[in-house]
């Protein structure tokens, strides 16, 4: 004979309940479903934010305007740039930027002629230095704290924020040191990998990271002219602030030659209440700071960099300079 209590069932399915709901509540998730999940921890909003902002127009040049873009697409484009810019720190010859942005193809890239990521297997890690760099979180050359930071890339994650939130990331870096040439690509937010491909290479070294940015991750369609003109001005930016280094944009020149031409750009045809030219006040103070002044046209106003990084809030830098 069989007896149930009923009495007993209940607590075992309350009990259930309770550890369902507790299983529910916690949850663990890896790295690369913790940045997806939540993005504005690691790159800023992905929703669309409408404010002021210097942009670069074809028909207008360099100005001011309202501007609606995603600030987490904005950040994981400027990390690509940051990037190469920061080259220029590790290779003095570094000599050329290119900057790439086809809409229609929703593909950006970036490549530089500086020096090449070693193209070795990494010891521990059992493999390419290249796809440890780009295809594995928490990796970065920037770990010393001990060291004065002189580049904008600091915790390790960088261009793999870029790789996550793309539906295609490929690098390609050469490596006159090494003799060779190596590429990969990762698909689907970085969690394929596609296979190693090297080859022997003579010849002058170069990085180019090409990606297509996963737009519904952005609640977006298209690469629209508001955030090209946004990405534009960073190529122009780069132009001004990087020494001696030219900057292509979809395969043009960019005609500024060091940081007093490219402020320039901001003050063309302005003039002031009597009708002349804009002055400005150049000073090179050393070989990390340059500054120019002129007169605002409503209230103070202050476009500034720091390791290549636009400062479009300021901050101590700037309070640094206009305090005196």
């Amino acid at each position: 004979v069989l007896e149930v209590n009923p009495k007993v069932k209940k607590i075992k399915n309350e009990n259930s309940k309770k550890r369902l709901s507790v299983e529910r509540i916690y949850q663990k998730k890896s790295q690369l479903e913790h940045i997806l999940l939540r993005p504005d921890t690691y790159i800023g909003s992905v929703e669309q934010v409408t404010q002021q902002m210097w942009v670069f127009d074809e028909e207008e040049g360099l100005n001011c305007r309202e501007v609606t873009f995603v600030p987490g697409l904005y950040k994981i484009f400027d990390e690509i740039l940051v990037n190469a810019a920061d080259n220029k720190q590790r290779d003095e010859n570094m000599s050329c930027i290119k900057v790439t942005i086809d809409p229609e193809n929703n593909t950006i890239s970036v490549w530089n002629d500086g020096k090449g990521i070693p193209i070795v297997e990494h010891q521990v890690e059992k493999m390419y230095v290249p796809a440890l760099i780009f295809g594995h979180l928490l990796t970065s050359s920037n770990y010393d704290d001990d060291e004065k930071k002189v580049t904008g890339g600091r915790n390790g994650y960088g261009a793999k924020l870029c790789n996550i939130f793309s539906t295609k990331f490929t690098v390609e870096t050469a490596c006159k040191e090494y003799k060779k040439l190596f590429k990969q690509t990762w698909t689907e937010n970085m969690s394929k990998a596609g296979e190693t491909k090297l080859k022997h290479f003579v010849g002058k070294d170069f990085t180019c990271v090409t990606f297509q940015p996963d737009l519904s991750k952005f609640k977006m369609t298209v690469l629209d002219k508001d955030t090209v003109a946004l990405m534009s001005r960073r190529a122009y930016d780069i132009a001004g602030t990087a020494k001696n280094i030219t900057v292509f944009l979809n395969g043009k020149k960019l005609p500024v030659k060091g940081f007093r031409s490219y402020v320039d750009m901001y003050i063309k045809d302005k003039v002031d209440d009597t009708g002349n030219a804009l002055k400005v006040i150049h000073e090179k103070v050393n070989d990390r700071w340059e500054v120019c002044l002129t007169m605002s046209e409503r209230g103070f106003q202050q476009v500034s960099f720091v390791n290549s990084i636009a400062t479009t809030k300021g901050g101590r830098h700037v309070d640094y300079v206009a305090d005196q």
